[in-house]
């Protein structure tokens, strides 16, 4: 097939190979990350030279200057007839660099993701908060996509995406879906929330909560009673609760504990681990909101959601180090590979050790 830009020759070769991301680092040959390891591509060593030549080509002009001005820059990219991808340009000591995140243009299942099934029951919430959280590249965009890919299948709704660049692409089916990109619809998250309480909207999706303006306004907008579906950088649900209270000022925490106890429908937190025979899988810790749970934010005492979500497994609710456990179980991941991602290393090994498993950690 015919190529427009240079580096669509290694997006084509990604995508046949089945690679996540491609990595352009100067100093470096090309890599990808296939089955969650690096692994070099057959080409020289990159250039800044290099780099202009493959990057220039496929950045917008606004995009290009951003990136020199500032020293990093997010965009999409499509290779028509092969994917689209997720470009983040950085500098580095060396010199240049980026990272192309493939972006499946095929909107997956709840069963082809193998997700668990409780998580439709956030599908049917309305008003509040629900946070889907993990750290980078463990799938959060994914699963999103999947609730609201069945939202859309189902219900008449209006749906608002706010993202930094659009991943998937909804097409309007039951639902309307409005998607906005943050630098090319709109000039930050916080202001397109602002914007998305004033458009009518039934659900907000919140591809980011990077920062405190953004968290205030999709908290604000939880409280006034829209479904609120929102991302962060944690690795379980009190952590995800610690980090929207702790970014706000001292003086404000107080009552941010209590109209997060009020808004706050249930937590999704996320991590990838390799699968056993290539591939990866999905652990997934799920926390629904209870008067229990909304007693600990008021009061401060997220040390205890964790105890809250192994009493609440009745509703559904799972740990993470559940999640783990259960893979092994299911000898879907290696013990080593489970006991790196686990919450409670102690308590963890502990568990394996009475399952027969010991560890040389």
């Amino acid at each position: 097939m015919a190529f427009s830009n240079k580096i669509d020759r290694f997006l084509k070769l990604m995508n046949d190979r089945g690679a996540s991301d491609l990595h352009l680092s100067v100093g470096r040959p090309p890599m990808f990350r296939l089955g969650g390891d690096m692994d070099p591509i057959r080409y020289r060593v990159l250039t800044n030279n290099d780099f202009v030549e493959f990057m220039k080509p496929i950045a917008a002009p606004k995009d290009w200057r951003g990136f020199k001005r500032r020293g990093d820059m997010d965009f999409s990219y499509e290779v028509p007839g092969v994917a689209r991808f997720r470009v983040n340009m950085f500098m580095q000591e060396r010199g240049y660099g980026a990272v192309f995140r493939i972006i499946p243009t095929k909107l997956m299942s709840f069963a082809q993701l193998g997700l668990p099934r409780q998580v439709e029951k956030f599908c049917y919430m309305r008003g509040g908060l629900i946070l889907v959280t993990g750290p980078t590249g463990s799938g959060k965009s994914t699963t999103l996509s999947a609730i609201i890919n069945k939202m859309n299948d189902e219900q008449e709704l209006h749906i608002i995406t706010v993202e930094d660049p659009i991943e998937f692409v909804h097409p309007n089916k039951k639902s309307i879906m409005s998607q906005r990109e943050v630098h090319t619809h709109v000039s930050s998250f916080a202001v397109a929330v602002k914007a998305a309480v004033r458009e009518d909207p039934d659900v907000i999706l919140v591809g980011e909560m990077r920062d405190l303006e953004t968290i205030r306004t999709a908290l604000s907008a939880a409280e006034s009673g829209f479904t609120v579906f929102g991302t962060l950088h944690t690795n379980n649900a009190a952590k995800a609760v610690d980090r929207i209270i702790n970014v706000f000022p001292q003086e404000e925490q107080e009552g941010v504990r209590g109209a997060l106890a009020e808004s706050l429908k249930g937590v999704v937190a996320q991590q990838l681990l390799k699968r056993n025979g290539g591939g990866r899988v999905a652990a997934l810790e799920i926390l629904f909101s209870t008067s229990g749970l909304s007693s600990m934010i008021r009061d401060g005492k997220t040390g205890q959601i964790t105890s809250s979500i192994q009493m609440g497994k009745s509703m559904g609710m799972q740990s993470m180090d559940d999640a783990l456990f259960k893979l092994i179980e299911a000898e879907t991941v290696t013990a080593e590979a489970a006991y790196e991602k686990a919450v409670d290393k102690t308590n963890f090994r502990d568990r394996l050790e009475a399952f027969g498993i010991n560890l040389e950690v």
